[in-house]
Formats: structure tokens, sequence, C-alpha cells
């Protein structure tokens, strides 16, 4: 039964290690869409092309 404590605290420590990382990447901003922006005047918008 000691083994089974054992194994549940291990699996909250790394499931905190894993948030931690998250909300670390998430405020350093690797999650920023840098690439979109750059790319966004060479997309055809159908609601900005002029009518024909």
């Amino acid at each position: 039964m000691s083994a089974l404590y054992l194994l549940i605290i291990a699996s909250l420590v790394v499931a905190l290690g894993f948030l931690g990382a998250f909300i670390w990447s998430v405020r350093k901003g690797h999650y920023d869409d840098d690439y979109t922006p750059s790319v966004r005047i060479l997309l055809d918008d159908a609601e900005t092309s002029p009518k024909v």
C-alpha cells in the first residue's frame, strides 16, 4: 500500500512540473504567432476584395 502512495505523490510532482513548464512557456511567449501577421497581407479575403 505504501508503494501506491509513493506513486501517487510522484505522479503529482510530475504533473505539477509539467504545469509549471506550460505556464512558464506561455509567459515567455513561446506560443505567440509571429508568422501569420507577416503573411496575412498575402491572403485574399473575400470581404475585402473589390467587387467586379
